[in-house]
């Protein structure tokens, strides 16, 4: 029998030979991956080589949080499990984060890791790296895995595949240590141990009874409204659900980065009434979405005391987590929307004028407001009308992919971008967390081929900047625009001693400098003017660029919409 080398793949001698480097790359293309995201380094090097040997498309990153992100991005976009590469110890480490957030926001995911000797890792001897990932990992996962041999490494994919994308989505864990990855078997033995998975996300779908109940509750209601969360996006159930909130003339309220399932533009349409909304409603459809920190868990005062809940969840154990369920729904959304869009004919739905009046008369209200500080022009510009000219090229650009984060750039940008296509927004999600946006950015581009514009904090772009190489060494039409006030909620605070205050950074930062560093454009801009000139010829030259946007420090607050969140707010609130 003829060896096979980690770095020499295949061999042709008496027996032709398959080593774990190029299984693993067969079962994944088994399962239609066609990109990595990743960082390499020992043991996975070769892997990555041998990935792009094959055909599939690596994306090597510069920090493995954001490669992990970006892998979560693309598994929300594609509903397919984006696959993530990193090394072991510090990298696999690094990697977690991303999984983490993969899970809590039912983004398909998979982190394979190479690992160190597992016979010197579990007796604790100092192996290089040494840690064990697959126990660390379990906590931040839906599922983690070790392949130990070979022959199982088409079995370890599959099972991977199946768990990151069936019932709730997820991120799962795959160990494969560096010894495994250099095993060797029989090329045609080895080809019987790959498969592909069949249906990997059955429809599930709801009990008739179920159905019927909520149907019946909704047709109670005087004040109906639906809440469409990032789930509802990720399900693709855009028709049927269209159909069923016009059909049924009930208000909806999209979650941030479910806008654009409908336009925002649309006549059923309360995000600019959100709180009257949530505080009227007697009666609520969520879709997609779970009543945690972002709905206020569904109490009172933010909810009326009184609200009934009906929720679509594929995921029964959801039912019941923060308020009781009237009207639980299990099921893919697809098929629930479908049957409830069906349950029209036989159980109407007829929402109350005066509700849709109330709703109208503050939507209208506030969308006056809105002209009026969009209108607003001051100098230095501050976030409003930044975000105004901003919003006004998008609006020529309605296929480009909006990522955002920061803190009071995430807050007003969602409130004043409005988005027409579904999927077309993705920011912190249910974590909040901060650093997704050159992750999510390089995966929007990457897997639409599409413009991405990434709206920016000064801090929150910290926390991921150097994948502007990424984006430059890819060449990808990413337009980093950089709402730079020059500190982390603002740049104004004042500094008790001589080092900056705590949430100070560098208001006259020059941030557009990274870009042309790398080989993008980089604009410094001062006005409205110069802003929208500046981002619709980035767009346009669908190359990597950045726009600094210089803002006055004194503009933002502290923490954002959340500054309930920051206990010093509510001592201060409280006269403590």
């Amino acid at each position: 029998m003829t060896a096979v080398s980690a770095s020499a793949g295949q061999a042709r001698g008496p027996a032709r030979l398959i080593d774990g480097f190029h299984l693993v790359v067969e079962a994944l293309k088994a399962n239609d991956v066609d990109t990595v995201y990743g960082i390499v380094g020992i043991p996975i090097t070769d892997l990555a080589r041998v990935a792009q040997a094959s055909g599939i498309r690596y994306i090597g990153f510069r920090q493995e949080t954001s490669a992990g992100n970006a892998a979560a991005a693309a598994g929300f976009l594609t509903r397919r499990p984006g696959v993530c590469l990193t090394t072991s110890g510090p990298g696999f480490l690094n990697g977690l984060p991303a999984l983490a957030n993969a899970t809590t926001n039912c983004f398909p995911m998979i982190q394979i890791s190479g690992s160190s000797n597992r016979a010197l890792v579990d007796l604790q001897r100092g192996d290089y790296q040494d840690i064990d990932q697959l126990n660390a990992a379990r906590p931040f996962a839906k599922a983690a895995y070790r392949i130990n041999r070979i022959e199982d490494i088409g079995r370890g994919v599959a099972r991977a595949m199946r768990t990151a994308i069936s019932g709730r989505p997820g991120g799962v864990y795959l160990d494969i240590p560096g010894d495994v990855l250099g095993q060797a078997m029989d090329a045609a033995a080895g080809a019987e141990t790959v498969w592909r998975i069949v249906d990997p996300a059955p429809r599930q779908l709801p009990a008739p009874e179920a159905v019927e109940r909520a149907l019946r509750v909704l047709a109670r209601a005087e004040r109906p409204l639906i809440v469409l969360g990032k789930g509802a996006a990720y399900a693709q159930a855009d028709d049927v659900i269209r159909e069923f909130v016009e059909a049924s003339g009930i208000p909806f309220l999209p979650m941030s980065m479910a806008k654009g399932l409908l336009p925002d533009s649309h006549p059923q349409s309360v995000a600019a009434a959100r709180s009257l909304a949530v505080a009227r409603a007697d009666t609520v459809l969520l879709v997609g979405a779970r009543l945690n920190w972002l709905l206020g868990h569904g109490d009172s005062p933010q909810w009326s005391a009184d609200a009934k809940f009906i929720q679509v969840d594929i995921a029964p154990a959801e039912f019941d987590s923060n308020q009781p369920i009237a009207a639980p729904l299990a099921g893919d959304i697809g098929s629930v929307m479908t049957a409830l869009r069906d349950g029209l004919a036989t159980h109407p739905v007829t929402v109350p004028a005066q509700w849709i009046e109330e709703l109208a008369e503050r939507t209208a209200r506030n969308d006056a407001k809105m002209r009026e500080r969009l209108a607003e022009d001051p100098r230095p510009m501050r976030f409003y009308n930044a975000l105004g000219a901003i919003r006004a090229v998008l609006q020529d650009h309605p296929d480009a992919y909006v990522v955002n984060e920061g803190a009071n750039a995430l807050d007003l940008a969602r409130n004043v971008i409005g988005m027409d296509v579904p999927r077309h927004r993705l920011d912190t999600g249910t974590w909040g967390v901060m650093g997704i946006g050159m992750g999510y950015a390089i995966a929007a581009a990457v897997e639409t081929g599409q413009p991405v514009v990434a709206i920016e904090g000064d801090s929150a772009f910290g926390f991921s900047g150097m994948e502007v190489e990424t984006i430059c060494r890819y060449r990808l039409p990413v337009t980093v625009v950089i709402l730079n006030n020059g500190g982390v909620y603002r740049g104004d605070e004042t500094a008790n001693g001589s080092d900056p205050a705590p949430t100070v950074l560098n208001a006259r930062a020059r941030h557009e400098l990274i870009a042309e560093a790398f080989g993008g454009k980089g604009y410094h801009v001062t006005t409205p003017a110069e802003l929208r000139s500046a981002l619709s010829e980035a767009i346009a030259s669908r190359a990597p660029a950045i726009i600094d946007c210089e803002l006055d420090p004194a503009a933002g607050v502290e923490s954002g919409h959340l500054a309930s969140l920051n206990p010093a707010s509510k001592a201060i609130s409280a006269g403590g």
